[in-house]
C-alpha cells in the first residue's frame, strides 16, 4: 500500500511539474479575465488546452511563451511583462483574444485561425486559406471549445435540477 502511495505521488508530482493538471489558480484567472474582457472562458480554456496542455513554463519552438504561448511581442503588447506568470499570461492573452473578436466580429474560426497563425494573415485571407496546420489548429481549439461548452452546460442542468 505505502509502495502504491509512494508511486501514485511521484507520479502526480510529475504530471504537476509538466502542467497536465489544471492548475486551480490558472482556471481562476481564465474565468476571471474572460469574465472582465467579456470573452467565453471555454474559449480561453479550450485555447490554453492545445496550446500548452495548461504548462505555465511551455517554450515552443518559435519562442512563443506560457499558458497562452506568447510571442514576445504580444506579451509586451498587451502587458504581460513576465509571460510565465500565470496571472499576467493569461491576462495578456485574454485581452489579445478580446482584440481579435472584435476585429472578426465574434468569428470564432477567425479568431482562432489569428491566434495561430496571426491576425494580419487572417483577415486577408478571411479563413479562405490551404494551410493545413491552420485547419488542424482550429478544429482542435473548436473540438475543445464544444467540449468544455456541454461540461458546463451539463454542470449548469445539475445545479438546476437539484
Amino acid at each position: 500500500m505505502i509502495r502504491f502511495l509512494t508511486t501514485f505521488s511521484l507520479l502526480l508530482l510529475g504530471t504537476l511539474a509538466h502542467g497536465q493538471i489544471h492548475p486551480p489558480f490558472a482556471e481562476q484567472c481564465v474565468e476571471r479575465y474572460a469574465r472582465h474582457y467579456n470573452v467565453p472562458a471555454e474559449l480561453i480554456a479550450a485555447l490554453i488546452d492545445v496550446e500548452s496542455g495548461w504548462n505555465p513554463r511551455a517554450v515552443s519552438n518559435k519562442g512563443a511563451m506560457g499558458l497562452m504561448q506568447l510571442m514576445p511581442s504580444t506579451a509586451r503588447r498587451f502587458g504581460a511583462a513576465r509571460p510565465f506568470d500565470i496571472e499576467q499570461n493569461v491576462a495578456a492573452g485574454t485581452r489579445y483574444v478580446t482584440t481579435l473578436m472584435w476585429e472578426f466580429h465574434g468569428d470564432l474560426r477567425l479568431v482562432t485561425a489569428a491566434y495561430y497563425a496571426g491576425d494580419r494573415w487572417v483577415g486577408e485571407a478571411q479563413l479562405s486559406y490551404s494551410n493545413p496546420d491552420v485547419i488542424a489548429y482550429v478544429r482542435a481549439v473548436r473540438r475543445r471549445y464544444v467540449v468544455r461548452r456541454l461540461q458546463q452546460w451539463n454542470s449548469l442542468k445539475g445545479v438546476q435540477a437539484r
